[in-house]
């Protein structure tokens, strides 16, 4: 089963299937997303942006949640938090920033993943339907992810999922503090699908 919130309506979108769900945060999720992050920490700084004390406050978090309700509304982004069904235990997030529409109809994917929850396929189910989401309600042309190299697990995860390698960045993303080179990948509409 999957099910998607219409975009195009001004609502904000909700997507699931039989094991996990997808929505926007709300302020409500405070307790819970600043548990997985803080527990996650050392298992996700090797992959991620530098965080400062100050955004894993609860005014940060206010602050997050009105960027991201904003981003969704103008459909330039949309930042999900990732729960699984049968519990509504957060998993993790994931992200498609940088909306664009023109001649390119695409947008990046990125995602994070709570230590406990990880490697136990929650984030495989979550892709397959962001992915689904970027081509049936958005309409978009192509998904892009960019990985560091050493992150086996997650080029794993995303070349499973049917992306493509295109190309090197060389010191691409401030990620832990240094710019760091990343793998380029790409899923694209199937061309057969276009309209």
């Amino acid at each position: 089963m999957t099910f998607f919130g219409v975009v195009a309506s001004g609502a904000l979108p909700a997507l699931a299937d039989d094991v996990v769900s997808l929505r926007l945060p709300v302020v409500s999720d405070y307790a819970a997303w600043v548990n997985e992050r803080s527990e996650s920490h050392d298992f996700l700084k090797p992959w991620e942006p530098t965080w400062s004390a100050e955004d894993l406050t609860r005014a940060s978090f206010k602050r997050r949640v009105r960027r991201v309700q904003r981003e969704a509304a103008e459909q330039t982004g949309f930042a999900f938090l990732i729960f699984r069904r049968d519990d509504e235990a957060l998993l993790g997030g994931i992200t498609l920033s940088n909306v664009r529409r023109g001649v390119s109809q695409c947008c990046c994917l990125g995602y994070w993943m709570s230590v406990r929850h990880a490697g136990r396929g929650y984030m495989r189910l979550a892709v397959d339907l962001v992915l689904k989401f970027c081509f049936e309600e958005l309409r978009l042309h192509r998904v892009e992810a960019a990985c560091i190299p050493g992150n086996d697990r997650s080029l794993g995860l995303l070349e499973k999922a049917g992306f493509v390698r295109e190309g090197y960045a060389r010191r691409y993303l401030m990620i832990d503090g240094r710019w760091q080179d990343h793998v380029l990948l790409s899923y694209m509409m199937n061309e057969d699908d276009a309209a």
